[in-house]
């Protein structure tokens, strides 16, 4: 794994402890767009989704 890839893990076991994007960013001290950009990145990085999202939670 490359240092970028794992720079981006604290917000992806954010977002799986706090069950979504909104509530991970505000622990994190981040807008939930970056903490979505975050996720999405390593998603593409890995080639799988991480969680499973609804409208208005995410789970692994």
């Amino acid at each position: 794994m490359d240092r970028d890839l794992l720079s981006h893990l604290p917000v992806v076991v954010a977002v799986a402890r706090r069950g979504g994007f909104a509530l991970a960013a505000a622990e994190l001290g981040m807008s939930p767009s970056a903490v979505s950009h975050a996720v999405r990145l390593v998603e593409e990085r890995i080639g799988q989704p991480l969680f499973a999202r609804t409208t208005r939670s995410v789970s692994l």
